[in-house]
């Protein structure tokens, strides 16, 4: 069974969704699902790469510099 969630939208956004949902003849969570289906991914992957980038910092580990990363894969030209 689907999970409903409550989400408070902006005036200016609520009438877009509305006047889109009248003309396409589709339902409002339609719109809010094909969203959140299209940007999700990329929500996590920005997410998750500032929380492991803070970690980093946290850790007092020295960088590594790309040539040097390239050079240990053997990617160095």
């Amino acid at each position: 069974m689907p999970n409903t969630h409550t989400v408070r939208l902006p005036e200016d956004l609520a009438r877009r969704l509305a006047l889109l949902s009248r003309a396409t003849k589709r339902t409002k969570s339609y719109f809010i699902r094909e969203a959140l289906e299209r940007s999700i991914e990329d929500l996590e992957d920005a997410y998750l790469a500032e929380t492991a980038y803070e970690e980093f910092l946290k850790s007092g580990e020295k960088p590594v510099p790309l040539e040097e990363v390239e050079r240990r894969l053997g990617l160095a030209d």
